[in-house]
């Protein structure tokens, strides 16, 4: 991998994903202290994280069209400005109306780095014909990343709250997404993702490069979005449980360093997921993989202690990461190379709509209801996901030479 992309490349995507992670906690504990208000703060985390979902696909039609490069480009900059507004108008005082639309705006210019640097790596792959072991590798590296840096994000935040405010933790956000962002725009390896059609047979066949960006999408892939919207589901339920339970138990400073607990076992397990052999498909792996996240969470159920529930938690990211890389994988083999990059981002805002709408939901569950209603929806989320993964069979796309 590092030969196809160059040392430099991981360093600014993962540095160029680290603040959408990190925003989206900022974005609620900054409001909060400077509003007094945590139904505002919920409101713009919601706000940011419902621009996200909603544009976040269009930010990935974009670059399999233009190319990554200007539509990286343009949206780290956007971001930029938006997430500095973001934190000006939190410290101005602003109605609550105006706070959301600023989260919105937010959420809507995130430029998917994430996304967009796993389809680079697997175009890139495919185009020096490497192995499935290779392009496997890939996915569970650019996953790692991700689960690294929603784990060393909100700690960031955490860290700034403690010693400043957590307005230093959005400028510093806002100032890495212009210079991280754009450094993985201007990559060498850009090049490597050319928009659909724009590769020399296709630019003496107008109708061939046509044909090529508007390629139907399997209906199948609705199956793996769903998948990862569940996922998302248990997650948020999950986040829900473990706030509602460390403030019951009086630790609710804990409750940071529970979520990265699970975060460091999933990202440990999802680099693993490199090594294991190609002969556990992938469907198999979808299977095992949902199946151990369900078995797994029901201990969350009878958990009462914090010694136990970080025990239970720290075994249950185990399976995160794992159900994760394979989806993407599914993904990558299930949909057309020339809207690759829309995929990726489709099925993040898959996964970031799961988790916000469970947090929305499972949080008035958890403060009627108590911890357990929360950690309930959970294993029904992972249930659900398990039952889909048994029950579809996303075919791979026909690939021509």
């Amino acid at each position: 991998m590092i030969g196809l992309t160059g040392p430099l490349l991981p360093c600014v995507s993962f540095l160029g994903r680290l603040p959408t992670a990190t925003v989206q906690f900022g974005s609620v504990l900054l409001v909060a202290r400077t509003s007094g208000s945590l139904s505002a703060a919920g409101l713009t985390g919601g706000a940011l994280a419902l621009g996200q979902v909603a544009c976040g696909p269009l930010v990935g039609r974009l670059a399999d069209r233009h190319g990554q490069r200007a539509v990286v480009l343009a949206f780290s900059l956007a971001n930029a400005l938006a997430v500095a507004a973001l934190a000006l108008g939190a410290l101005a005082g602003p109605p609550t109306a105006v706070l959301a639309l600023l989260g919105a705006t937010a959420g809507a210019t995130v430029p998917l780095v994430g996304p967009l640097a796993r389809t680079r790596l697997v175009a890139l792959a495919r185009r020096w014909g490497a192995s499935e072991d290779t392009v496997g590798a890939a996915l569970s590296f650019e996953s790692t990343l991700d689960e690294m840096s929603f784990v060393l994000g909100p700690a960031l935040v955490g860290v700034a709250a403690v010693l400043a405010h957590p307005a230093y933790a959005l400028a510093g956000a806002a100032l890495l997404v212009a210079v991280c962002g754009s450094a993985f725009a201007l990559h060498p390896t850009a090049r490597g993702t050319a928009p659909a059609g724009a590769d020399a047979p296709a630019c003496r066949h107008p109708d061939r490069a046509r044909t090529a960006a508007a390629a139907p999408m399997p209906r199948s892939v609705h199956a793996l979005r769903a998948a990862l919207a569940l996922q998302g589901a248990m997650f948020g339920a999950c986040q829900a449980g473990i706030t509602a339970l460390t403030a019951r138990l009086g630790h609710e400073d804990q409750a940071g360093l529970v979520y990265a607990a699970m975060g460091v076992t999933s990202a440990v397990a999802g680099f693993a997921m490199a090594a294991v052999p190609a002969r556990f498909g992938l469907r198999t792996r979808w299977r095992t993989a949902t199946g151990a996240a369900f078995v797994l969470s029901l201990p969350l159920l009878g958990t009462d202690g914090m010694a136990g529930l970080y025990a239970v938690v720290t075994v249950l990211g185990v399976a995160y990461a794992p159900h994760l890389v394979t989806v993407f994988g599914l993904t990558e083999r299930a949909v057309p190379p020339s809207r690759l990059s829309e995929a990726m981002a489709f099925a993040t805002s898959s996964l970031v709509g799961g988790q916000a709408l469970a947090i929305a939901l499972t949080g008035g569950l958890a403060d009627s209801y108590g911890p357990p209603a929360a950690f309930a929806a959970a294993s029904t989320a992972a249930a659900l996901a398990c039952a889909l993964a048994l029950t579809s069979r996303p075919e791979p796309h026909r690939r021509l030479p």
